[in-house]
């Protein structure tokens, strides 16, 4: 089969490589419909994740159909459309059992495009597939739950829940790119007063307000726009959706006594915590890996038309021209992509 390969940083190429086989009873064999590329993947491909081997295929959201199941699978049946979870749950360990799937530790956690192969290929194996997979509706394409496979879980979960966001409040998202676009779709569902997305680029801040932001702002600008809102006090809760040290220093920076900072970027770098301004004032802060334990809600958002997760795909692709998709992808600065779609 036909696959993006990993070869170490900066280099990536699409490859013949093995057809995968079941390993395991729980693991189902899928042919891989519709497939996207994740911010994560651009921070491997830079050697911000080093358990990244050479030669692991990447990718980990994507819709697929069954083609062969092992004997251990007993809800996923030849056929099955499934959305493709980028978390992989065994379901019996102590962190499963308390809804926590990131944190598994029988074999399960973020594995696929990270320590197996993953889903941007021709073929998949998808570990247990009772517990980390999802039937999609009938009614819905692939585009309207593709990104249920990470972003909106992700932006959710980990911006939205963890920063605790309540009616009324004043929240600030520090990046305007997919997940940041997500966290501001999640956070319109607990009713804040004000939304203000924060980033440099013009058409992602044109894009939050397109996607629900009430105020869009340059970096630049923010501290006196959050002072305006909030007569000096500060957010009560500052998202940091981009994974580097200036933005979640921002977040610190904006925040008011007593709020929450959430942590949403992948961060490859250390980031400097300024404690001494920080200890007096209570701020709690947040850093979290998916669970994706809000998938079965968020596609039920998805089925009632409470979300439209198809805005997000600005480009298509077949899924032989994944070079390209991820050239797109990676220059969304001239490029004004949000997420990419590849397609088989």
């Amino acid at each position: 089969m036909k696959a993006l390969v990993y070869h170490g940083p900066g280099d990536k190429s699409w490859d013949t490589v093995a057809d995968p086989k079941l390993d395991d009873d729980t693991d189902v064999i899928v042919k891989i419909d519709t497939v996207t590329i994740c911010g994560t993947d651009l921070h491997i491909l830079k050697g911000d994740v080093p358990e990244v081997k050479a030669g692991r295929v990447l990718g980990h959201e994507a819709v697929g159909t069954v083609l062969e199941t092992g004997s251990g699978v007993h809800s996923v049946r030849e056929g099955d459309r499934l959305l493709l979870s980028c978390i992989s749950a065994c379901g019996r360990c102590t962190f499963c059992r308390r809804g926590q799937y990131g944190q598994c530790r029988n074999g399960g956690g973020w594995i696929l495009g990270h320590l197996i192969d993953g889903v941007q290929a021709e073929y998949a194996r998808i570990p247990f597939a009772d517990t980390s997979t999802y039937k999609v509706p009938k009614a819905l394409n692939d585009d309207q739950v593709l990104y249920l496979a990470d972003i909106l879980p992700t932006g959710y979960e980990v911006g939205v829940r963890n920063g605790r966001v309540e009616p009324g409040d004043t929240v600030v998202v520090i990046g305007a790119g997919p997940i940041g676009l997500a966290t501001i779709l999640g956070a319109r569902l607990f009713s804040p007063a004000s939304i203000i997305a924060v980033d440099p680029s013009a058409s992602r801040r044109a894009a939050a307000t397109r996607f629900g932001a009430d105020h869009v702002v340059a970096p630049s600008e923010a501290k006196e726009l959050v002072d305006l809102r909030t007569g000096g006090l500060g957010a009560d809760v500052t998202i940091e959706a981009v994974g580097v040290p200036e933005a979640f220093e921002q977040c610190c920076e904006l925040v008011r006594p007593g709020g929450h900072v959430a942590n949403v970027g992948v961060h490859g770098q250390p980031v400097t915590l300024h404690l001494e301004t920080l200890w007096i004032k209570d701020v709690t802060i947040t850093t979290g890996l998916v669970d994706t334990s809000s998938t079965p809600t968020l596609l039920s958002l998805v089925e009632s038309g409470q979300i439209d997760p198809t805005v997000f795909t600005t480009h298509a692709f077949a899924l032989d021209q994944a070079m390209e998709a991820y050239d797109t992808f990676a220059h969304a600065d001239a490029t004004d992509a949000l997420k990419v779609a590849m397609r088989a």
